[in-house]
Parts: C-alpha cells; structure tokens; sequence
C-alpha cells in the first residue's frame, strides 16, 4: 500500500455510577503523529486511584507529558530505560508542584507519604506513511491493549484473563522510592498493523469485561465496539452491563484506533 495507512482513533469513557462527570479519574489522549517527519501516532490511557491523593492531577500530568504536550514538550521512549527516566521526571514534577498550604496535617501526610497512583498504558503507532506500519506499547498494571484483527485477538498487552484483574495492580506511585519496583514490573509488546485492524485500550473495569466478552461472544464483542458512534451509546452499553453485574461499577475509559487507508478522511473524536 503505497499511499501508507492512517489511525483513528476515538476515546469514550463513563465515572462511575452516581459519580459526577468531573470524578472520572481516568484520563486518555492520542497525538497523530507526522510520518513525514517519522514521529509516530502516540496513545496512552491511564487509571488514577480513587483512595489516592489528587489522582486527577497526576492521571493528566502523565497523559500530558507521554502525548509531549506540557511544557518540557518531550516524549518517553517506550524502552525500559526511557520510561525510567520518565518516571523520575514525572515524580520530581509532582513534589515541585506540591500545594503551597494543605487544608489539615492528614492531608498533608497522605501527599508525602502516600502519594497518588495510577495504572498506565502508553501505544506508539510507527510508520503509517510506509507500507509496513506496527504498533510497540508498554504497561504497567491492568490496563490491556487489544489488538483485534480479522474479529479475534491477535494481540493483548498485558497477558490478562477476566479472572486476573486484582485490588492491588503494578502502576505509577509518585513516590521515588517506588520507582525500581515500577521499572522492574514493566510489560512490552509489538506487532505489524495492517489496513482493517483495530486496537482496544481500555482501563481495568471495562477491560476486565471485554475478555469476558471476546470468550463468550467472540466476534460478535469485537464488531459491536467497532459499531459505536456515539458517546450515548458507549453509555448506554456500560450502565446495561453494570446493571447486570457484569462489569464492575468503575470508572471505565476505551481508546478505539480504526487502522484504515491513508485516504480515509473522517476522523472522530469523543471525549
């Protein structure tokens, strides 16, 4: 394919059930890239703690900074090393941008001792413009990426099962004494993209039931997902499964890329 492929990508996402669309503590974000220039197509979905201090703050911190978008304007390599280093800047910019005053003592211990938390998944898309495009990602924690091709799995990152989603995931701590145990608990994969395939990145609650989904339904999960065009509907299909009890009443966040022809030329944008 000469003309090379593009990303779409589209994010949808829902709080929790009774909570306020300003108490999701998720947070994603997707940057196209320029194949001219050889930088790729970045997404990233990342999952703060509800217990945790500020989680709202960290969860945009660290999808600001993967995406290049605050100020220091640089991008972590998806390699052991450079997400490393990435997360010694990302901790540092958390106590340098610490409250000036906390409203009590508690507070005040919770951010220094405590911390916020998050679960992280960060995708690069390298040569849409060539004919042999592929997709690299790194995780740490329970958020998956799927990669559908075809109708089925061809791909997930990391390895999980409906039954291995826990209360305790691997993620991000913005303590420093955290970082050689994030370091060592970081997941990788990689594989070629062709023009029709789809990748699902999904935090936990929603992920957890999409491998439920794809061992029952198959298919039939993969093509209903690709079918939704409008946050309404992703609504309507969370509360039905939570009133069902068939996914956790949690906020959930889904990063649909459609990898189409180069030529495609609608792009769509939910957030």
């Amino acid at each position: 394919m000469g003309n090379g492929m593009a990303a779409l990508p589209v994010v949808f996402h829902r709080p929790k059930a009774g909570s306020k669309e300003t108490e999701w503590e998720d947070c994603a974000g997707h940057d196209g890239g320029d194949p001219a220039a050889a930088r790729p197509a970045r997404f990233v979905v990342v999952d703060g703690a509800t217990e945790a201090y500020d989680s709202l703050r960290w969860v945009r911190q660290l999808v600001a900074s993967f995406l290049g978008k605050d100020r220091d304007g640089g991008t972590p390599a998806l390699t052991t090393q450079g997400l490393d280093e990435w997360f010694g800047r990302m901790q540092q910019r958390w106590l340098d941008e610490a409250p000036r005053t906390f409203a009590n003592v508690f507070e005040e211990r919770k951010f220094h001792e405590d911390g916020s938390f998050a679960t992280f998944l960060g995708c690069e898309i390298h040569g849409l413009g060539g004919p042999r495009p592929s997709w690299s990602a790194a995780a740490l924690g329970d958020a998956v990426l799927f990669h559908v091709r075809g109708g089925r799995v061809v791909g997930l990152l990391p390895q999980l099962g409906p039954e291995d989603f826990g209360l305790n995931p691997e993620g991000l701590f913005t303590q420093p004494s955290q970082r050689g145990r994030m370091r060592a608990a970081l997941v990788f994969d990689a594989a070629p993209l062709t023009v029709g395939d789809w990748l699902f990145l999904a935090t936990d609650a929603f992920a957890q039931w999409l491998t439920r989904c794809e061992r029952d339904a198959g298919s039939g999960c993969w093509r209903m997902l690709a079918e939704i065009e409008h946050p309404a509907d992703f609504a309507r299909l969370v509360d039905r499964e939570r009133r069902a009890r068939r996914m956790k009443n949690d906020d959930v966040t889904l990063l649909r890329v459609e990898i189409a022809p180069a030529d495609a030329d609608v792009l769509v944008v939910c957030r």
